[in-house]
């Protein structure tokens, strides 16, 4: 977009977010990946604790959402433009989609395996699904990935995302009703009341399956609960993105923390109920006792085939005990574990002394189970770019200005109830025990989660309240880093991974409150390098390589100078 049509603060908020992702992402430069669901590490001491505490509860979860937000504000800002100008945007966006997930793919694997670009080019694809889908299409798509997904499991990710991205496509655009309710909310309704009368049932049986009851019990009346507030809230239509945007997001949140309860109050599926026994061991003699069943009065051909049911009997398996099913489940657990050990081992070992080639097989190799898992991602990514799309569709962000009270209201309310909720979740835990599923961490992690959005919000506002202040107002000066997102995205990628990788400088495992430092040092770096560059081109280059394969030609670059005429500098 030329400078003139660009919205500062969308700039100021983007190169804002930069910060934070750094901050976040920079941790995995120098920890393995597998230990990306541990929390703080727990031999972490005074400052080095403190730096994770930070950037763990004021930073992590809340970056990525806003970056989210602004990926939905772009889309509309194009789709709007496009509009009034009369321009073809299905298609346009769609080279703008591929290209994105062109540079996620490189960057994956060439770079540094926590892309999110790619990530975000599967949830627009998911955004043009939900917007302008057709059912047949679809329809074939999920047959076709059903089919894959015997051939590669992955796929069956990829049939999901199919499924539950046309489904919010019904929801927003099908007038399609059952007995007066829209044909979503019908379906989650009585799916959820299956559900529930299956949980009823199962706790009415004496010996009915703990595995089934408890989650059963909790997403049976969830569904049925979210199906009648989408029926309740359908109109009106102007609305019905945004809240099928948050509604997305606090049902990814309600459904970890309420699965991780669940997970909580469960047995132990490792410690063998009280009173229960392992089937007592068949003896040698034990095939020849079937003779006593044979009548003594039967014929020779009734006496062998008594004979072969007996053996046949005998030989069939048999079901397996409750202590013998905790015995097994205890096997499978130590063998993850351990697995799971060797696996942080090698990856260590491989970013600290491994070489490039080796690293960049490793990612390629991963690369295929990435891209089919962000189909599932992509559903909670629908809903962050809805929300965006809402903040420019509904004028909010065209004119920041005329809407502070709205932004004040997000910073006041936003950052306190987001940050606070996930400050409330220390007093569960701030570190997971790989393997243990009762120390609290899923809960405490699926409450920061829900956190994440109002924080994210609160952010937002705050960035733009300080925009127009006159205190504040230097914050415009992270607008160029911002015009350049993808460019300094990239580049952080490619300092850390020469920086602490073994095939570089071999920095890998620096302190937390060293990477802190680190962090500010080379985004201060890129702030001036940003506002150099756009003082001599009009785009990052990686967004000139960009808009160029969107457009299908490449933009000028370079700013003309004042000295050059006029027809020139045109």
């Amino acid at each position: 977009m030329a400078e003139g049509q660009r919205i500062e603060a969308l700039d100021v908020v983007r190169g804002f977010a930069l910060l934070g992702i750094f901050l976040m992402n920079i941790e995995w430069f120098n920890r393995p990946f597998s230990a990306f669901n541990d929390g703080i590490p727990r031999d972490a001491t005074g400052i080095e604790w403190l730096a994770n505490w930070f950037v763990n509860y004021f930073v992590a979860g809340k970056f990525w959402t806003i970056f989210s937000l602004l990926f939905g504000m772009g889309f509309a800002v194009m789709l709007v433009r496009a509009e009034k100008a009369g321009r073809e945007f299905k298609k346009v966006y769609l080279r703008r989609v591929l290209a994105l997930g062109v540079f996620g793919a490189l960057h994956y694997i060439f770079l540094w395996e926590g892309d999110i670009l790619f990530s975000y080019a599967v949830g627009a694809l998911g955004l043009m699904i939900v917007l302008y889908g057709r059912p047949w299409p679809i329809f074939i798509g999920i047959l076709v990935a059903l089919g894959l997904g015997f051939v590669a499991n992955a796929m069956f990710a990829v049939m999901v995302g199919l499924i539950l991205t046309g489904l919010l496509g019904v929801y927003m655009r099908s007038p399609k009703k059952v007995k007066g309710i829209p044909l979503f909310s019908f379906l989650l309704m009585l799916i959820g009341l299956l559900m529930s009368i299956a949980a009823g049932v199962f706790w009415a049986l004496p010996d009915g399956p703990m595995e089934a009851r408890l989650p059963l019990s909790v997403f049976g009346p969830m569904l049925l609960i979210t199906g009648w507030l989408s029926w309740k809230y359908y109109e009106p239509a102007e609305k019905r993105s945004l809240r099928m945007a948050a509604s997305i997001y606090v049902f990814a949140g309600l459904s970890m923390t309420a699965g991780s309860l669940v997970q909580h109050f469960s047995p132990d599926p490792t410690v063998a109920p009280a009173g229960s026994e392992a089937r007592p061991a068949v003896t040698a003699e034990a095939p020849a006792s079937a003779v006593a069943l044979v009548a003594p009065s039967a014929s020779p051909v009734q006496a062998a085939a008594s004979m072969a049911k007996a053996a046949s009997a005998a030989d069939k398996p048999k079901p397996l005990t409750k202590a013998e099913k905790a015995a097994q489940a205890k096997k499978d657990k130590e063998k993850r574990l351990k697995e799971g050990a060797e696996n942080r081992v090698k990856e260590t070992k491989l970013f600290t002394t491994g070489s490039y080639y080796e690293v960049m097989e490793r990612r390629a190799a991963q690369f295929p189970e990435k891209a089919a898992g962000d189909a599932g991602f992509a559903v909670l990514l629908v809903g962050m770019f809805l929300m965006g799309a809402w903040f420019v569709r509904s004028g909010v962000m065209d004119n920041t200005e005329r809407h502070l009270p709205l932004f004040r209201k997000m910073a006041l309310w936003g950052l306190p109830v987001g940050i606070g909720l996930g400050l409330a979740t220390c007093f569960i835990t701030v570190s997971h025990t790989p393997g243990n599923q009762y120390d609290g961490w899923g809960i405490a992690h699926g409450l920061r989660t829900l956190g994440n959005l109002p924080a994210c919000l609160g952010y937002v506002g705050l960035m733009v309240v300080a925009l127009h202040s006159k205190s504040f107002g230097f914050v415009r000066w992270l607008a160029p880093a911002g015009r350049m997102a993808l460019t300094n995205y990239l580049m952080q990628s490619l300092i850390c991974t020469l920086y602490f990788y073994g095939y570089g400088l071999g920095h890998w495992g620096m302190p937390r409150s060293v990477q802190m430092l680190f962090v500010v040092a080379v985004y201060a770096g890129q702030i001036a390098f940003s506002h150099w560059w756009l003082s001599k081109f009009r785009y990052g280059p990686m967004e000139w390589l960009w808009r160029g394969f969107t457009y299908r030609e490449l933009p000028k670059l370079r700013i003309a100078s004042a000295t050059q005429p006029v027809s020139a500098a045109a």
